[in-house]
């Protein structure tokens, strides 16, 4: 399919003006309908992203909550991203890796630095890490991704990699496919051609076409699971989220499996970065609407927040319905062992520790999950899509993430954590309907008790 018919400008634009024009019992009508958590139409979702009243805000986020909760439950599942390498030779404006910035302290680790810094985040107490580099031909080709990940898996107690990597061929993702890799996550930054091409001047980034193609690569080469997200601020926020959507839309149609996950990173400041000031700010009223409208249209899907965002709202938005959070991160190659701010990606807000973030969450009622069950049980592509659809993916969900979380408990939490932790255990427990299951799951806590590791569903 021709590219401009994937995202289709025109018809976002007409959608968004459209959407303007809808009155106050519409708006409510389609909040109502998005409980029914079949998600919603490209219409429809325009309408939603121009509420600016507080109270029909409020159903908004109301409803948001109640979806999360009916196909997640409660859960936030754990993460930490590894970059290992910032050396590129794009110029990314936004980003402190562009090859314009000289300030950067440039490096790429070897396999063996990447299993260290894996093991500094095994000892955090993570089993899923996003593996991150920038795009340098020369230094971050194929081969570095793939050993990389080979070599973690061989050398540390990590259970699941995803990669945020640069677009390549189909060979090449056959090659990832091949390491054992979860999910392929990419960015487009901003779906908006005109803005691309600014944000972009040079480098093999610049291609905006090759770039929106990868995920068709990917799956012709056997990696069904794919995350997607826009940076948000480099354009207005209406047009990137729709568009978003958009393009989730085309790859539901045409493989019957959306994304398994959307990132929402609101532009942050960076090192040497190109840009004096965002080009479209998002404020925290706006952001909200943001993960609100895409958990209403795409209830199925995972949302991501990193630690770009500030604690008090992360905080707040894990209620609202993100599902997956980053903890402890760095954006550096080395930064678990070395931390060097003069070699990041972005600055973060968020610097509590793991264990400290795992005492908030459960505060707030959530339970903590380090869950990679679904990627070794063949449960991801079209497999997944159909339990998340159905809203019958916590029937494994919720105990693998009592199991998980007990681990973590058992041989990394502190005192305060663990006690925090037991508690939460206790009442998630009661939540497991299947008898049997709820037996097998404590069994496999006792297990875990006596020092085995890694049980699953």
């Amino acid at each position: 399919m021709n590219t401009h018919e994937i995202i289709n400008e025109e018809k976002i634009e007409h959608l968004l003006e459209v959407g303007k024009k809808a009155g106050k019992e519409e708006v409510l009508d389609i909040i109502e309908k998005a409980r029914d958590y079949d998600g919603l139409t490209l219409e429809e979702a325009a309408i939603l992203l121009q509420i600016e009243d507080k109270d029909v805000l409020e159903k908004l986020f109301d409803t948001a909550r109640f979806i999360k909760e009916e196909i997640y439950g409660n859960r936030i599942v754990i993460f930490a991203p590894l970059y290992t390498s910032n050396e590129c030779t794009n110029n990314c404006l936004y980003c402190g890796f562009r090859v314009a910035n000289k300030e950067l302290h440039r490096r790429t680790l070897s396999p063996d630095e990447v299993v260290q810094e894996a093991k500094a985040i095994e000892h955090q107490g993570h089993k899923r890490i996003l593996m991150v580099c920038g795009e340098d031909p020369k230094k971050t080709h194929i081969n570095h991704i793939t050993d990389a990940v080979s070599a973690v898996y061989k050398n540390a107690d990590i259970r699941r990699i995803n990669v945020n990597a640069a677009p390549m061929p189909v060979e090449d993702f056959k090659k990832l496919k091949a390491v054992g890799i979860g999910t392929f996550q990419i960015f487009q930054e901003t779906y908006h051609r005109e803005t691309y091409k600014k944000m972009h001047p040079t480098g093999f980034k610049a291609d905006y076409d090759y770039r929106l193609t990868a995920i068709e690569r990917a799956f012709e080469a056997g990696i069904d699971d794919f995350g997607i997200g826009a940076l948000l601020g480099l354009y207005d926020y209406k047009f990137d989220v729709l568009a978003t959507l958009m393009h989730s839309q085309y790859m539901d149609d045409l493989y019957n499996v959306g994304p398994h996950t959307i990132s929402v990173p609101r532009l942050r400041p960076a090192l040497g970065s190109g840009l004096e000031e965002t080009p479209y700010p998002i404020n925290d009223e706006e952001f909200k609407k943001i993960i609100a409208v895409y958990r209403l249209t795409l209830p199925y899907t995972g949302i991501i927040l990193s630690t770009r965002e500030a604690a008090y709202l992360r905080d707040e938005l894990l209620s609202l319905g993100v599902s997956q959070i980053s903890a402890g991160s760095r954006t550096n190659p080395g930064g678990y062992e070395e931390d060097d701010r003069e070699a990041t990606q972005f600055e973060t807000s968020d610097e509590r520790s793991l264990d400290e973030m795992l005492q908030v969450v459960c505060e707030q009622g959530h339970l903590p999950s380090f869950c990679t069950a679904c990627y070794r049980a063949n449960r991801t592509g079209e497999a997944f899509m159909e339990l998340a659809k159905d809203a019958h993916i916590h029937e494994f969900c919720q105990p693998n993430a009592i199991l998980t979380f007990k681990e973590n408990l058992v041989q990394f939490a502190s005192d305060q954590t663990k006690e925090k932790g037991e508690k939460m255990i206790e009442k998630e427990l009661e939540k497991i309907d299947d008898k049997k299951v709820k037996e097998e799951t404590l069994k496999r806590i006792k297990r875990i008790e006596e020092g085995e590791k890694d049980l699953y569903f």
